[in-house]
């Protein structure tokens, strides 16, 4: 059993602006001992360290010049990789913020089991940053919480999509030749599900779907990113998995009525016990929500038959795992 995400993330995380369920007009502040306790929580988040992830290639996160605002986590030696194609990850951050590197275990794992995977934003915490960026002034004791606006955008997933298939058509690119174009792949954290779901819903090139404590809200969202309707479920094309927290994740409602809205195309829930909203972001290697990643990754992009066994059959892996709850429809 992996060790479960701190539960004061799952506060933490709405109080940054990572709402997954309706809120109502506004969210009182906590006292002040609550708020001492998730600073506290949220400096040792951003201040883990990098990983290489526990797959067979060593992975780094970068930035280059030719795309601004995002963070590129590939394999850090190229020449290891011999005939194995990377797939495209376009990845949303939680809350929609510009930290793309505020879930690097999760995306460092992803990369060493051999793909390309791009996050919106910029290196602002972790290794190689001098200062922390000032969050902005916190509410007083007694004054409403207001949800930020999104610091990204959707479109930036398709920069970072566009940006790869070019890059794998560039002669002078390190990654000339080693990308597979034709596996594409959109995931998220709470906004920044609903980011994925933007493009899963709109992009015909998208093969693979993974969202992480998101779902759509039922009614207008207070962060604009966020307002999708649930009617742009009906465009999926591909099979999508949502890994949730269980009931105490924020997200939980509106994923699971996500999934019920889901008719078109084969659908799954995978509740970890009741980790809350948090997930296992900030476990090494990313926990339990990495590694179902992976798996539902190499099965839809890489055709990795160990890997569907997570997922098909009555006796599926996941179907045995005491600490996992799950729903599935046309997986099997």
């Amino acid at each position: 059993m992996l060790k479960q995400a701190p539960a004061a993330l799952a506060a933490l995380s709405l109080l940054a602006g990572v709402a997954g369920a309706q809120p109502p007009p506004g969210i009182p502040t906590p006292d002040p001992a609550l708020m001492a306790r998730l600073r506290e929580v949220e400096a040792k988040a951003r201040a883990m360290p990098d990983s290489p992830g526990d797959g067979p290639y060593a992975a780094i996160k970068e930035q280059v010049a030719s795309l601004p605002h995002h963070v590129v986590y590939r394999p850090a030696d190229l020449s290891r990789l011999g005939d194995h194609k990377l797939p495209i990850l376009a990845w949303g951050n939680g809350g929609c913020s510009s930290d793309g590197a505020g879930q690097r275990q999760h995306l460092e794992e992803i990369a060493s089991h051999g793909y390309l995977a791009i996050a919106n934003g910029d290196i602002k915490s972790g290794p190689g940053v001098a200062s922390q960026p000032d969050p902005g002034p916190r509410p007083k004791p007694g004054e409403p919480f207001k949800i930020p606006p999104a610091e990204t955008s959707a479109s930036q997933l398709i920069e970072a999509i566009d940006w790869a298939i070019a890059e794998n058509a560039r002669p002078d690119s390190p990654l000339y030749g080693k990308i597979d174009t034709g596996a594409i792949a959109v995931s998220g954290w709470s906004c920044g599900g609903v980011q994925a779901l933007r493009i899963a819903t709109s992009d015909p090139r998208v093969k693979a779907v993974v969202i992480h404590d998101s779902g759509l809200f039922p009614a207008t969202s207070p962060m604009g990113e966020m307002n999708l309707p649930k009617s742009a479920l009906d465009n999926l094309h591909t099979p999508i998995i949502y890994v949730l927290g269980g009931p105490s994740d924020i997200a939980y409602a509106n994923g699971m009525d996500d999934y019920a809205h889901i008719t078109k195309v084969p659908a799954m829930t995978v509740n970890m016990g009741d980790v809350g909203h948090g997930g296992t972001f900030y476990e090494l290697n990313g926990g339990k929500a990495a590694q179902i990643a992976v798996a539902w990754l190499d099965w839809r992009l890489k055709g990795d038959t160990d890997a569907s066994k997570l997922f098909v059959g009555a006796d599926c892996s996941l179907c045995r795992d005491p600490d996992v709850k799950l729903q599935k429809k046309g997986i099997d």
